[in-house]
């Protein structure tokens, strides 16, 4: 479980973050949603310590993660940010196994075990076939294919992943977010698709105005009263298959029910 309490992140005198808490819990995916530049990210990296909150605190299973030696912490925390560069002459094979790395001794080699874990983890991410591919030679959406596999191989308790959909195709924007939603792990994700969200997401935290504008789960978050306010958009709701579908469109106009149906 991560709790926070009460965090907060200024840029110089603007802040982004303002008294925010958030509970990610066992078993269950917590999404962050929420307009550009309502502080997901920023939130998203206090939770896992790459930013520090000059107030509050943040507990990864009731422990004060700025306690938490940077072994320690890997072991309990996997995150994939957004993917930025290549600039690495590793082969993917080769970047995946640096997942293992938290569960090694200073002078202890990789084994036989460590590499089966790190290919299940590229296969499970339909991978496989780029191991010997050189990871800087990659598009942006084999990356982020590779960049999971190397977090799941880390087998972390704990899964964060900012934007993990961004330069993927729809098949694989659902394959990655039902493996993340099958995971037994306590997983946050930033995304800006709410239909992707309604889908994976069991909770959510809606990002508005330097604070949280609703939380809950998908259900309750997930409802035009709460998001036409924060997004500046219509957004009407429907559930077909026992699944909720939202559609926009811009105030003032109405959706043809014709194509809503």
């Amino acid at each position: 479980m991560i709790q926070a309490t009460a965090i907060s992140w200024h840029y110089g005198a603007n802040p982004v973050i303002d008294g925010v808490s958030v509970t990610a819990r066992p078993g269950r995916v917590l999404g962050l949603i929420g307009p550009n530049g309502s502080g997901k990210t920023t939130l998203l990296r206090l939770l896992y310590g790459a930013l520090h909150s000059g107030t509050g605190q943040v507990l990864v299973d009731g422990d004060e993660l700025s306690t938490l030696s940077s072994g320690e912490a890997a072991r309990r925390l996997a995150v994939v940010v957004q993917e930025t560069g290549g600039e690495t002459a590793l082969t993917v094979a080769e970047l995946v196994l640096l997942g293992r790395t938290p569960h090694l001794s200073a002078f202890q080699r990789i084994s036989p075990a460590d590499q089966e874990i790190a290919a299940r983890c590229l296969a499970r991410v339909g991978a496989a076939h780029l191991a010997m591919r050189g990871f800087a030679k990659l598009s942006g959406g084999e990356r982020q294919r590779v960049l999971i596999a190397r977090a799941l191989a880390q087998q972390a308790t704990h899964l964060l992943l900012d934007e993990p959909t961004n330069h993927l195709d729809i098949r694989y924007q659902h394959e990655i977010l039902h493996l993340v939603r099958n995971l037994d792990t306590c997983s946050v994700v930033v995304l800006h698709d709410l239909n992707l969200a309604a889908r994976y997401c069991d909770d959510l935290v809606l990002l508005g105005s330097g604070g949280v504008a609703a939380a809950g789960t998908t259900d309750e978050v997930l409802d035009p009263a709460l998001l036409e306010p924060v997004y500046g958009i219509g957004i009407r709701r429907l559930e077909l298959d026992n699944a909720i579908h939202l559609l926009f469109h811009p105030h003032g106009r109405t959706i043809d029910n014709r194509t809503a149906a």
